[in-house]
């Protein structure tokens, strides 16, 4: 059994534990709403690109595009979005699971530390890494974009998709890859854009104003505009998302861990006084058996 002493180390040990996981869990929950506040910002700016690429769809030939072109898929690229930090629980090891079941060649941009030491430590192909800060800014993503986008343009990999974790709630983020380039059609991104939006599909008054809508100097050099602009939100609004999931995770985790502390500690503090007690009774019949003896 161990000695009081052994049991005092242990419960300051677990004390200081607790005390640091309360505080980090604190932190996590105030980023948390932050991170959840900025990505509902997103909202209105999506809502209006919808409207305007809904606007654009029946004046332009969509096959024109080349973000619009069909390929065959031989190398895939990739934006792998992870946490600069651990202590998130599984919530980099389950999107790090779903690049482990990519069979087929593919080319790595990846936002975030844990992101890029798998992505080195199991010798995939890296093209770039970024920081995953907390006050990530649109011109930061902006040129993750646009680098997978020249990739694409010039050859070098057949599709842009992203690996991210979607945040659902508080307690809930799903590991998700969604395909940006090339795109299906401007109405499928109309979809993607008011579903980011929290909106329904659109009225028959919202097609009347989108038909009254007037583009200078033509339809096509807008959409040329507004394409890329879209890759870049998209690409903006799941790193503002996966943001959202690792502050929650964190916030989950460290409360998880805090819990666990308290019981340990509780558990602790029982056997403490066991063994103290029986200290106690063990000095009593020490004394009581000499007393006896003289």
């Amino acid at each position: 059994m161990p000695s009081t002493r052994d049991i005092r180390r242990r419960i300051k040990s677990v004390k200081n534990t607790r005390q640091i996981t309360k505080a980090m869990e604190l932190v996590a929950a105030s980023k948390m709403k932050k991170a959840q506040q900025a990505a509902l910002a997103g909202r209105p700016y999506a809502e209006l690109m919808a409207q305007m690429l809904a606007a654009l769809a029946d004046r332009v030939e969509e096959s024109l595009h080349p973000f619009l072109a069909k390929r065959e898929v031989k190398t895939r690229g990739i934006i792998l979005i992870t946490s600069d930090k651990g202590l998130c629980g599984p919530l980099n090891s389950n999107v790090l699971k779903l690049v482990t079941d990519i069979k087929t060649p593919a080319k790595y941009a990846v936002i975030g530390r844990k992101g890029a030491q798998f992505i080195a430590r199991t010798k995939r192909n890296l093209l770039a890494d970024f920081p995953a800060n907390d006050r990530t800014t649109f011109s930061d993503i902006k040129v993750v974009a646009e680098f997978m986008v020249k990739q694409f343009l010039e050859g070098h990999v057949d599709t842009v998709e992203v690996i991210w974790p979607r945040f659902r709630n508080t307690l809930v983020q799903v590991p998700t890859v969604m395909t940006l380039l090339p795109l299906t059609s401007v109405k499928d991104v109309i979809t993607d854009l008011r579903s980011d939006a929290g909106l329904a599909a659109p009225s028959a008054g919202a097609s009347t104003l989108n038909n009254q809508m007037l583009f200078e100097p033509n339809a096509h050099a807008v959409l040329d505009s507004l394409l890329p602009l879209y890759i870049n939100r998209e690409v903006f609004q799941h790193a503002l998302d996966a943001k959202a999931s690792e502050h929650s995770a964190r916030m989950v985790a460290m409360k998880t861990a805090k819990d666990n502390a308290t019981k340990l500690l509780g558990d602790l503090t029982l056997e403490y006084n066991k063994a103290r007690q029986a200290g106690i009774t063990q000095e009593i019949l020490e004394i009581a058996a000499a007393q006896f003896a003289a």
